[in-house]
């Protein structure tokens, strides 16, 4: 037997509006009037709305589309991270590696990819009841399906991951908005359900090179002790695949340790060997803790090394050299030195 909603429950079951619902009905969403009222038969209805998905099943995991190929694959806005689509059913996420957001993915030891995904608010804190924040917090069982598309370089589009599930609840840290203010944001842990892809390494080497470079001119004209402060905000290293394992490093932990140096080597004390082309002395960032054998990327495990002290420290791994760069900045670290073998 045939089921069938009014306007009213067709709204409740859609968590749409009364216009969405006229917008919908003008594009060909199937309905029976009968006098001045409408009726909706359910299985003509899911039948309709799964046919407008079709340009979505055609999409490619790893191709990169343009804005405008999401806005109408998706039927969609063309503006912002969090793009909802009452037609489609979708909600379209961006994570747009280019701009100083902190989402990040980490891959878990059963290699799973895992994005931490920066809700929707560019400054002020941010609310779980707003806007499309709502939407993806309630994505597992409000039937919403959510697609996500990352971007890595401003120049080319937006690389398309397939679907995403909230895999445990949002929670809460501390960012800066695009005023440079601190404020609370909503992170949304998302699964990447579909097959992993092979990023780029040398976009990623590029984008981690761009987000330096960002953050040395923001920060050229405030204190040591400021830095510290965006410094001491950074989290646990994202991992990514790539042909070999890549790992995002935070900006602002990287230009503190450099800036803390103040142009002279953290080993062996000397000048560094010459400047980049800014005029800045040349110093490479070391965690003293390799990021691959579990380091954390944070004030205490970064330092800022002359070219030929950083290769010697990842050629020879001296004991004694790697013990008083940890007291140097860390002298409460308790790891035992790993033993040269």
């Amino acid at each position: 037997m045939n089921e069938y909603k009014t306007s009213g429950e067709v709204q409740e079951l859609l968590g749409i509006s009364r216009t969405t619902l006229h917008r919908m009905e003008k594009e060909g969403m199937p309905f029976e009037k009968i006098g001045r009222t409408k009726r909706y038969e359910l299985s003509t209805v899911e039948y309709w709305m799964n046919s407008r998905q079709s340009g979505i099943q055609d999409l490619i995991i790893g191709e990169v589309y343009s804005n405008d190929e999401i806005a109408t694959i998706f039927k969609a806005g063309n503006m912002g991270g969090m793009r909802r689509s009452h037609t489609t059913n979708s909600l379209v996420i961006i994570s747009d590696h280019t701009k100083m957001y902190d989402d990040r993915i980490e891959v878990t030891s059963e290699g799973i990819e895992v994005l931490h995904y920066t809700g929707m608010g560019k400054n002020g804190d941010q609310s779980l009841e707003f806007a499309q924040n709502k939407t993806l917090r309630d994505s597992n069982v409000n039937g919403i399906k959510v697609y996500l598309f990352e971007k890595f370089r401003d120049e080319i589009g937006y690389t398309f991951r397939g679907q995403v599930k909230l895999i445990d609840e949002p929670y809460q840290e501390r960012q800066l908005g695009e005023d440079k203010i601190d404020r609370k944001v909503w992170m949304f842990p998302l699964q990447i359900i579909n097959k992993s892809i092979v990023i780029n390494e040398t976009d990623l080497k590029n984008l981690q090179n761009e987000k330096e470079e960002k953050v040395e001119k923001e920060t050229r004209n405030i204190s040591l002790e400021e830095l510290k402060e965006l410094a001491m905000r950074a989290k646990n290293n994202g991992r990514r695949r790539t042909y070999t394992t890549s790992y995002t490093r935070d900006p602002y932990v990287a230009e503190f340790a450099k800036r803390r140096a103040n142009g002279f080597c953290d080993l062996c004390e000397q000048p560094a060997q010459f400047n980049d082309k800014k005029g800045n002395p040349y110093l490479e960032c070391h965690h003293i803790d390799f990021l691959s054998e579990g380091g954390k990327d944070t004030i205490e495990n970064v330092v800022a090394l002359c070219v030929v002290c950083h290769k010697k420290q990842h050629i020879l791994r001296d004991p004694d050299e790697t013990f008083n760069l940890i007291n140097k900045y860390n002298p409460d670290f308790t790891t035992p030195i790993i033993e040269v073998w």
